[in-house]
């Protein structure tokens, strides 16, 4: 992650709910990696379900919405799903479709984090990366791997939702990262009296997602703190070290180690995430080298009112 910008004058201080915050976000932006190939996949009729689960995944955007529309009255008829492979067979293709073709209408609103200094593919990978390192973790520590993916994947949504407040309320402010644990806390705190992690643990609240995935983001930073979601929210603390690893810019210092307090419900040694960052380096390399095979500069979804384009932003483009 790079460093994010400071304010040069004192932060206004507000008071607000992490909810009130959430409301002003409609949804969450799509990658700009995942979501041509998703389109294409789509508009083939001789894709698998298997290859469109998969990318899917590398969304944080798409998965989200996928979960949501899976888990609402209408299809879910009182029964939760944990999975995006679960969620995508509940809703059908032609849903899926439709939440894709969204997607893309919605492009034209993907855009940096001013207030975090962050771009989005910056986001995607730091996202992807904490995804696939929760899911090792997960497996070597016998919690669920589908749920802790999820909770990876989403841990930094609430950046989305503060920073897009601080853009309609305080266009100046910059809210400065000093890296793993705390990020941006302190900063945030002093605007608006709460974190990132619990401006997004409301909004997975909001939008129904389940405690078993909202309480680990809210309680990321301190999870012993939470009695219930413990182990869950210590893995993703442990994710985060990992993503923060295998994320640093070349040539920095790598970020301190987790306490060892923190790793104790889990029982995880330093030599295991160690060897979790190699597997997760390897893997993002991996994904990151299929969406940058052959990248379509256009692509176009076609609504019942018209057809949109769309273009993929090129590597260095503004």
């Amino acid at each position: 992650m790079v460093a994010m910008l400071s304010t040069s004058t004192a932060l206004p201080h507000t008071t607000l709910t992490p909810e009130q915050v959430v409301l002003e976000l409609r949804h969450l932006p799509s990658a700009p990696k995942v979501l041509p190939h998703l389109k294409r996949l789509l508009a083939d009729g001789n894709s698998s379900m298997h290859e469109i689960v998969r990318l899917i995944r590398f969304d944080p955007g798409i998965a989200a919405r996928v979960l949501q529309t899976a888990n609402s009255a209408y299809y879910s008829k009182g029964v939760r799903c944990f999975t995006v492979d679960e969620a995508v067979h509940r809703v059908g293709y032609d849903q899926i479709y439709d939440l894709v073709a969204y997607a893309v209408a919605s492009q034209v609103l993907v855009r940096p984090l001013e207030a975090y200094g962050v771009e989005p593919d910056e986001l995607w990978r730091i996202s992807v990366a904490c995804a696939l390192a929760a899911e090792a973790l997960a497996g070597i520590t016998g919690e669920d791997r589908n749920i802790a993916y999820t909770v990876g994947l989403l841990h930094s949504v609430g950046l989305l939702a503060i920073d897009e407040w601080v853009l309609r309320n305080h266009p100046g402010v910059r809210l400065a990262n000093h890296g793993f644990p705390r990020e941006a806390c302190e900063n945030e705190r002093a605007l608006l009296g709460f974190t990132q992690a619990e401006a997004g643990a409301s909004l997975l609240r909001h939008w129904d997602f389940p405690l078993s995935m909202s309480e680990p983001v809210r309680w990321q930073y301190f999870p012993r703190s939470t009695a219930g979601h413990q182990r869950m929210a210590c893995l993703l603390h442990a994710a985060k070290w990992v993503r923060s690893v295998v994320c640093a810019p070349t040539g920095t210092l790598p970020p301190p180690a987790p306490d060892s307090f923190l790793l104790l419900p889990l029982r995880l040694s330093p030599l295991q995430l160690e060897r979790c960052v190699g597997n997760v380096q390897t893997q993002l390399a991996a994904i990151s080298s299929l969406l940058d095979t052959h990248p379509p500069a256009e692509d176009e979804v076609h609504f019942p009112g018209g057809t949109r384009k769309f273009s993929r932003a090129q590597p260095g483009a503004n």
